[in-house]
């Protein structure tokens, strides 16, 4: 049997086919301006990637921001209950889900079932998320994909005030003009971001083990600033980006046992 899960992103999408539990393929492409369109497209490239036709779909289900717009869906899941389904099928021991995307940070703690107990979200603002760390390297004049191993050069402790992710911006600017080196602010930056998620873990109850999936996951400096102030190590998971379209996949799979 086979499934499919479509998260619908924020900034991108991402399409996961399974086979009878195990991934068959996987596709992601940019929301842009019609993301049913896009979606579209991201589902035919995982169908063209397994060499299947969308009639050996049995069920699609979508998540994210957009899941009620996303094509061929049969049913819908939220991020929080298709991040959790996903890490813990992948992750037995887990018991906190740390999901860090491009507008939105997620804490999520649930139990061995993988139900979920408790959730924070930070959407006021995208300080705690992966557009704040994509203007801060623009601010820094920095290619996003250097900015986190930029960070990790760095011992320093400077505070960051700003709530706010334009702010934040003045005041990297006021860091530049006072002589502060870009490793010193990068880990500024990460610490910043970091220590709004560390608030929402908290809030939840932080109970280990400690599973982080995400595209800003793929951020070496964030997972570092994360584990010190956790205080402890996280477990990225492999294929972070893709762990929401898992879950609605997973999900798939159980609507397709039940009919």
């Amino acid at each position: 049997m086979i499934t499919a899960g479509i998260d619908m992103g924020a900034k991108n999408i991402k399409v996961v086919l399974l086979q009878d539990g195990k991934v068959l393929a996987k596709s992601l492409v940019r929301g842009g301006f019609d993301t049913r369109e896009s979606a579209e497209q991201c589902f035919r490239e995982a169908l063209n990637q397994a060499g299947i036709k969308e009639e050996d779909v049995s069920v699609v289900v979508s998540s994210g921001a957009g899941r009620k717009d996303a094509p061929y869906q049969k049913g819908t899941i939220t991020e929080v209950s298709a991040a959790s389904k996903a890490v813990l099928h992948l992750h037995p021991s887990a018991r906190t889900v740390i999901d860090v995307g491009a507008e939105e940070g997620r804490a999520i703690r649930c139990d061995e079932n993988g139900k979920v107990i408790d959730f924070a979200i930070n959407e006021k603002c995208a300080a705690g998320a992966g557009a704040f760390t994509e203007s801060m390297a623009r601010a820094l004049e920095v290619e996003l994909e250097e900015f986190g191993a930029l960070s990790l050069q760095s011992s320093a402790d400077i505070p960051m005030n700003a709530q706010c992710a334009v702010f934040a911006e003045s005041e990297v600017v006021s860091l530049v003009h006072a002589g502060t080196s870009k490793q010193d602010i990068a880990r500024a930056v990460h610490d910043a971001i970091a220590s709004r998620i560390v608030s929402l873990v908290r809030k939840v109850g932080f109970t280990p083990d400690v599973v982080l999936i995400g595209g800003v996951s793929n951020n070496v400096g964030f997972v570092d600033a994360l584990n010190r102030g956790l205080e402890t190590r996280v477990t990225v998971a492999e294929d972070p980006d893709y762990m929401v379209a898992l879950g609605a996949a997973l999900e798939a799979q159980a609507l397709a046992g039940n009919a």
